[in-house]
Formats: C-alpha cells, structure tokens, sequence
C-alpha cells in the first residue's frame, strides 16, 4: 500500500524541517549514485544546507564536472541576449504573481463565503479550520 501525497510546502517546525532535510538528502544522493552506476551518467549534485553545510557527490570530479557544464552552457547561453533573460525573467516573475493574486482572491472569496460551492470536503474542513483559529485570536485579544 503506497503512502500518502505531502503537500509540498515549507516546514515551519525547525525540527521537522531538519529531519526531513537529513531523510531526503540521503535519499537524493543515493539516487544521484544510482543514476551513475546504472546509466553511467557524469554526475555532481551539490547541496547546501540552511546553516550552509556542504553535502555533495559525483562520480567524478566534482570541480571539472562544474567546468565542463560552464563550458555547455556558455555556448547556449551566448544565443541570448541580456534583454531576451531579463524579459524571459519578468514574464516567469508576473505569471507567478498573478497566480498568486487569483489564490489570495480566492482564499479572500472563501472566507466571507463565496464560492463554497467550488470546494471539496477536505478544503471546506481546512477552511473551518482557519476560520475557527481566527475567532480564537480574536477572543483572545478581546480579553
């Protein structure tokens, strides 16, 4: 029986996130291993952890492995002008605001109750949820 989906989202609880980091880490480098011994791929995977803590692998050389991805993307990159990147980055940048405009226009709409029609179960008990937290609060602070 397969696990059930995360919601792929920041951990606030330090521990957890700490936890999760170590858990999936491990299980990154081992597919980056695996990925080179079954495939006989060149690989470098470079990560740095939230306290700056290096962690990496390759089956080769990890520095001329870097240089020789340098020298790949050079040769493609040279094709676009600075003008055509910044527009390409713009565009990317005003896609996700606008998408998070509609997810705040949306959360707005759900709770002063509009639009309840749209969710399901599972959204409507999160939806409680947060409206419950937020009368909470603010009893809290009327006393």
């Amino acid at each position: 029986m397969g696990r059930g989906k995360i919601e792929i989202k920041r951990i606030e609880n330090n521990t957890n996130r700490q936890v999760t980091f170590c858990k999936r880490r491990n299980g990154l480098l081992k597919k980056a291993y695996e990925l080179s011994v079954l495939c006989d791929a060149e690989i470098a995977l470079i990560v740095f952890s939230t306290r700056g803590r290096l962690y990496e692998y390759s089956n080769n050389n990890v520095k001329a492995t870097i240089e020789r991805y340098k020298k790949a993307t050079a040769e493609t990159s040279s094709a676009y002008t600075t003008q055509e990147l910044n527009a390409q980055f713009y565009q990317q940048e005003s896609k996700k605001l606008r998408q998070q405009i509609q997810l705040m226009q949306n959360t707005n709409r759900h709770l002063v109750g509009e639009g309840l029609c749209s969710l399901n179960v599972r959204e409507l008990k999160q939806l409680e949820n947060r409206l419950e937290r937020g009368i909470t609060r603010i009893r809290s602070k009327k006393v």
